[in-house]
């Protein structure tokens, strides 16, 4: 049933915009862009001693670090998308960070509010400033 007032358009006027040069959204093509290039990090994390986030413990105490760790930075609004994404493991009570950040400051920002959370003595941090 078509709605009151909508009129759907037939195959003749489509090809007729087409002969007319007048561009449908399934012509347009999304701009080129370089593909992601996360070799490095795959390779390195393929290394058993490389903390991963698929072996991020299923402990309450673990999930709900983590939880409080990822609260405490998504609420700095001044931090990018990248610091609010960064990865965050913990096992057994220690945790890692893992991830780019668009900054020194923002990295150290960060690394300040787990170690707020989990104790300094339980952080280890591998995140790293993204070049711009």
């Amino acid at each position: 049933m078509k709605a009151k007032g909508v009129r759907r358009w037939g195959r003749g006027t489509f090809a007729l915009l087409t002969c007319l040069g007048i561009a449908t959204a399934q012509d347009a093509s999304p701009p080129a862009q370089s593909p992601a290039d996360n070799t490095r990090m795959n390779d390195r994390d393929k290394s058993r001693s490389e903390a991963t986030a698929d072996q991020q413990k299923e402990s309450a105490s673990d999930r709900a670090l983590t939880q409080e760790i990822r609260k405490s930075i998504l609420r700095d609004k001044s931090l990018s998308v990248y610091a609010h994404n960064v990865k965050i493991i913990t096992q057994d009570g220690n945790v890692v960070l893992k991830g780019p950040v668009r900054s020194v400051p923002e990295k150290k920002a960060v690394e300040a509010k787990a170690i707020a959370i989990a104790g300094e003595d339980r952080v280890s941090s591998q995140i790293q400033v993204a070049p711009k």
